[in-house]
């Protein structure tokens, strides 16, 4: 094993969010239907809220000052407090003898509640979630931290996710190996990017 350390992310990662996402986000979809202050379709737009953090998708579909500002403060609060699963293949990962950190961007309240309801939180030696609304730090940053923080060199980790645009890009951008989680098969390896749809797969790259 010549990996010293996993950072994996939280959502669409360990967990779908379409598991819980129509009852989590049961009051900002009614709250954005009921304001209509958007541009784009609403179906659109809740297939990005289940995959992308909410302060970029406002912006990418001119949510009125107004709906924005109300729909913060609903997620500002928003937790979830029922028992779910993670992917059945989530249990792999604790087969693997390395350190393994958990670096999530979302809602701060809401990212550790789901966090405690998976029952995940002892697998990682360290949990971040980065908050667009309280800190201008992003996974780039969190990922140079781990690798000073624990004395890691690029060439000692591995990141594991589901976003080409996100952790994907932040570990291409620091020189670390990336693997794509892609559980529904829906993207092909392309440019050398390495695609798995089980958690099982992952040892071969460890």
């Amino acid at each position: 094993m010549s990996k010293k350390a996993i950072i994996l992310d939280l959502d669409n990662t360990i967990y779908p969010v379409s598991a819980i996402g129509d009852k989590l986000f049961k009051s900002l979809l009614e709250l954005i239907t009921e304001s209509g202050e958007y541009t784009g379709s609403f179906d659109e737009i809740k297939g990005e809220i289940f995959r992308r953090p909410f302060q970029f998708i406002a912006d990418d579909f001119a949510f009125s000052a107004k709906l924005k500002a109300d729909s913060l403060q609903l997620l500002t609060n928003l937790t979830y407090e029922e028992p779910f699963e993670p992917f059945e293949d989530y249990k792999e990962i604790s087969k693997l003898r390395c350190k393994k950190f958990l670096v999530t961007t979302g809602f701060t309240k809401m990212q550790h509640s789901k966090i405690s309801m998976l029952g995940i939180g002892n697998d990682f030696e360290e949990i971040f979630v980065i908050d667009p609304g309280s800190s201008e730090l992003n996974k780039t940053d969190i990922f140079r931290k781990i690798l000073k923080d624990y004395n890691l060199d690029a060439e000692d980790v591995i990141v594991v996710g589901d976003d080409l645009n996100s952790e994907i890009k932040a570990g291409k951008e620091l020189g670390i190996a990336t693997v794509l989680y892609d559980h529904k098969a829906e993207h092909t390896e392309k440019d050398g990017q390495i695609v798995i749809t089980n958690f099982r797969e992952l040892e071969r790259y460890i």
